[in-house]
C-alpha cells in the first residue's frame, strides 16, 4: 500500500518529533557517560533505544507514553549499570572488556590478535595515523576496549605503569 490516509502520517511525524525531543532531553539528564565512545554495553544500549524509537513512530499500537518508559528503562539501565561498574572492579569486568596488548617492545602478541582479529596491517594503519614512521619507535599498540588501537610511544614508555598487567604473555583482562 503507497498511502493509507493523512491522520497516520500525522501521527508519525508528532510522535516522531516528541519522541526525539524526548530521548533527547533524557541523554542529556543521564549524563555524559550515554555519549561516551561505545564498548559492546553502550554498543547494545545504542541499539536498542534506536528499536524502540523506530517501533514507537511507526507502529499505531504502541503510545507515545509506552515508547517514552521503554527509552527510560533502557536509559536508566544503561546508567544504572555505569554506575555499578564504576564502583565495581569485579562488575566492570563483567560488563565491559579489557584493554589488551597487541603490540609489545617490537614483539607481535599473536593469540591477542588472532582473538580480536587484528593483523599486522591493522597496527600499521594505527601506527601511521599517529604519524610514526617506524615500528622502532613504538613501545606498545593497545586493544582498548571500544576496538580502538592506541599507540604508545618509546619516548612515552618512561613510566609505563599503565601496562604493569599487560606484560607479553598477559593481557589486561587476565
Amino acid at each position: 500500500m503507497f498511502f493509507s490516509s493523512w491522520n497516520d502520517l500525522l501521527r508519525i511525524v508528532i510522535i516522531g518529533v516528541l519522541s526525539y525531543l524526548s530521548l533527547i532531553l533524557m541523554v542529556r539528564i543521564s549524563g555524559k557517560r550515554t555519549l561516551s565512545k561505545m564498548n559492546a554495553f553502550d554498543f547494545t544500549v545504542s541499539v536498542a533505544v534506536g528499536s524502540s524509537f523506530s517501533t514507537v513512530i511507526l507502529n499505531k499500537d504502541i503510545t507515545l507514553a509506552e515508547g517514552l518508559t521503554a527509552f527510560l528503562v533502557l536509559i536508566g539501565m544503561q546508567y544504572l549499570l555505569a554506575w555499578c561498574a564504576s564502583r565495581s572492579r569485579r562488575f566492570r569486568r563483567v560488563l565491559q572488556s579489557s584493554p589488551e596488548l597487541v603490540y609489545y617492545q617490537g614483539q607481535y602478541v599473536n593469540r591477542i590478535m588472532i582473538k580480536n582479529r587484528i593483523d599486522e596491517h591493522d597496527i600499521y594503519q594505527s601506527v601511521r595515523s599517529e604519524g610514526v614512521t617506524n615500528m622502532n619507535e613504538v613501545y606498545a599498540v593497545v586493544l582498548e576496549p571500544n576496538g580502538k588501537l592506541s599507540v604508545l610511544q618509546n619516548a612515552e614508555a618512561e613510566d609505563n605503569s599503565i601496562l604493569e598487567e599487560a606484560k607479553p604473555g598477559h593481557s589486561f583482562s587476565e
